[in-house]
């Protein structure tokens, strides 16, 4: 399209004025501001330039990677976990401490080293693990200042899988997979970068049986799944004894595009007009001006979470990638997780109380409002389904089975150490 004119410009200016009112003209303006403050370049790539140098060499030469530090069966390892900065409220750090704790109750040793390229000083980092987090021993240190011999070292995102590449700690090479990563992004640099460490020779640790497959199948990448266990004690807590329900929820992340934020607010625009009287309650990142009335309780705790579950006869939780822990804590609950079906989610969740519906706005309020005007028997007896359909998950098993795999990578590399 050629520059537009003036005039042009007025037009356009009149249209969404009409079509979106004063607050979506603003929203652009906003939106082309921030865009215009993006660094062009290298700038944007969230791994350290020597990292992603020395990484990128490695991986070219295609050499043998670090062994294990010295170690004997029936000893307990010591793990390193290379992470991110820890948010609040964070599920993908979540998953990794349950499992991290799991791994200390069975008296393995763990240090969590924060890779953090935003200049942020090591106690917040501390402070937010001892705040949301309080059941996790581990030591938390940066990963500027060298990381340390060990059994194992995990990278946990693809950013981390570049400094764990780099160092040349011992430690046999793991990834802690959650997501297909590489997915998060446009075709560009970014999703190239990240689908490189798929091929770094690192043994996959992933977050359900659906990213093992992907990752053998696609990349040839050795990996271990573990089942997605829930906080029975805090979700699962009272479920049968909630009372009627009447409302619905959703989990807002209008900032993480997996989580399909856009196609949940139409879905949520359309049950809303057909059900007047269903209360609609948002949580997570603010979710901004709606198109229907409904209430925003912001970043929950846990047990503010699981007690908006038990007041909700469904909750709509979309995801075009890996499934999140949502489904599952609403399932112990007993709010039955309304999600859009696709083979990784039916694949992960492998529950018969799930509903799915196609990922279009029509179908998503249909299964909503199916949910809703059912009897209060019926609503009632779903519950107490749900709930019993996760009683046996747990975190414990959960970590097992990342013990299993640790130790069986562990013991296989020790001979390539001894050579």
């Amino acid at each position: 399209m050629s520059a537009p004119t003036p005039r042009e410009r007025l037009r356009q200016a009149r249209r969404l004025l009409a079509s979106e009112g004063m607050r979506g003209i603003a929203a652009r303006v906003l939106r082309r501001a921030l865009e215009a403050t993006e660094p062009p370049g290298y700038a944007r790539i969230p791994v350290a330039r020597a990292d992603l140098d020395r990484a990128s060499e490695l991986a070219a030469a295609g050499g043998p990677l670090p062994g294990p530090a010295p170690w004997a069966p029936g000893e307990p390892l010591t793990v390193a976990w290379i992470t991110g900065p820890p948010g609040e409220g964070s599920g993908g750090h979540t998953t990794m401490f349950r499992i991290i704790a799991g791994l200390e109750r069975r008296g393995h040793r763990c240090v969590v080293y924060v890779y953090d390229l935003h200049g942020w000083e090591l106690v917040q980092h501390r402070r937010t693990v001892e705040s949301w987090w309080p059941w996790v021993r581990a030591e938390v240190r940066d990963v500027a200042d060298g990381i340390e011999d060990a059994h194992a070292l995990v990278a946990t995102s693809w950013p981390t899988a570049y400094p764990a590449l780099a160092t040349p700690a011992a430690g046999a090479r793991c990834y802690f997979v959650q997501d297909l990563e590489p997915a998060f992004y446009p075709a560009g640099s970014l999703a190239l970068l990240a689908e490189a460490t798929y091929k770094f020779g690192f043994h996959g640790l992933t977050a359900g049986r659906w990213l093992a497959e992907r990752l053998r199948a696609e990349y040839g990448m050795p990996a271990d799944h573990f089942d997605f266990g829930c906080d029975l004690e805090i979700y699962g807590a009272r479920a049968a004894d909630a009372g009627e329900r009447r409302d619905v929820c959703f989990f807002s992340r209008p900032s993480t595009p997996r989580r399909s934020h856009e196609l949940a607010v139409i879905a949520l625009e359309r049950f809303a007009a057909r059900n007047p009287d269903v209360a609609i309650h948002a949580y997570g990142e603010p979710a901004g001006d709606l198109p229907f009335r409904f209430e925003h309780h912001g970043l929950m705790r846990p047990e503010e979470l699981a007690a908006l579950y038990r007041r909700c006869v469904a909750g709509l939780v979309l995801s075009a990638t890996n499934v999140s822990l949502v489904p599952h804590e609403m399932l112990a609950a007993g709010c039955i997780p309304v999600v859009n079906d696709a083979e990784h989610n039916r694949v992960v969740l492998a529950n018969d109380n799930v509903e799915y519906a196609d990922a279009h706005p029509a179908a998503l309020a249909d299964a909503l409002e199916r949910l809703v005007r059912r009897p209060a028997g019926d609503r009632e007896a779903a519950a107490r389904r749900a709930a019993e359909s996760v009683a046996s998950a747990s975190w414990d098993d959960a970590a097992a089975q990342v013990e299993r795999a640790l130790l069986d990578v562990v013991e296989s590399a020790r001979p390539a150490l001894a050579a």
